[in-house]
């Protein structure tokens, strides 16, 4: 397995369909190959199978109704977005320097790039799942770019960032679905406690999904942990 065989690119609810063949196109320009689309618009991504060079890429692509199905095996999850809009909740790295973490995580571990939908981007729920933003550096005046042009440009810088020598210290990280487990787990025992209060439970789920990310937890602190939840889940249920 290569490296950018180790790489999910994911459109979150895609619905034009020359934007989903041009960031199929565009993977297939840097050697990219998995493709990811989440509740796309059905006939936005009918059409797009016919999209030049890229009937490959469009035929092997997950299709799936939740985000969390498409990265569950990606042990990095990095959301991308501009100058403007959600970004600011999660830590953010501008695109020279997400690229380079990035390459170097997939040397050895599965990674997954969101892409946020043309009409709304990246909602916070979607960012919650994410370990950082991918910020790219774009004009404030003009801060939103095509779908299909912001796939080609990372996947183009991380083409880019190939040709140097790797870096060999990206950690290992626990894949998220395991994540998503601990703060399953989490908010459950929260809940039971008192400590969640019912009417701010969505906004205080999305904190406790950033807080884990940021922790960047080894595999194996994340098996001692998921572990010691479930045990408490069943000591007090």
């Amino acid at each position: 397995m290569t490296w950018q065989d180790r790489l999910t690119v994911v459109l979150v609810e895609p619905r034009n369909p020359l934007n989903i063949g041009a960031a199929a196109r565009a993977m297939l320009n840097f050697g990219f190959s998995r493709l990811a689309l989440v509740a796309p618009y059905e006939v936005a991504f009918r059409e797009a199978r016919s999209a030049v060079g890229a009937k490959t890429i469009l035929d092997r692509a997950q299709v799936t109704g939740s985000l969390d199905d498409a990265v569950s095996e990606a042990t990095l999850v990095v959301g991308t977005g501009t100058q403007q809009g959600r970004v600011r909740r999660q830590p953010r790295r501008l695109l020279p320097e997400s690229a380079a973490s990035l390459r170097a995580h997939l040397e050895r571990g599965r990674a997954a790039l969101l892409f946020g939908s043309e009409k709304f981007g990246l909602s916070n729920e979607h960012l919650s799942r994410c370990h950082w933003i991918l910020q790219i550096p774009t004009n404030p005046h003009c801060p939103s770019m095509n779908l299909g042009q912001a796939v080609a440009l990372c996947c183009w810088e991380l083409a880019r960032e190939a040709t140097r020598p790797a870096s060999r210290g990206a950690r290992s990280l626990p894949p998220a679905g395991q994540l998503d487990r601990i703060v399953e787990r989490l908010t459950t025992l929260l809940g039971a406690s008192g400590y969640l209060n019912p009417r701010t439970r969505a906004s205080n789920l999305l904190k406790i999904q950033r807080l884990v990310r940021r922790l960047e937890l080894s595999p194996a602190d994340a098996q001692v942990i998921e572990g010691m939840l479930r045990q408490m889940a069943w000591k007090w249920g």
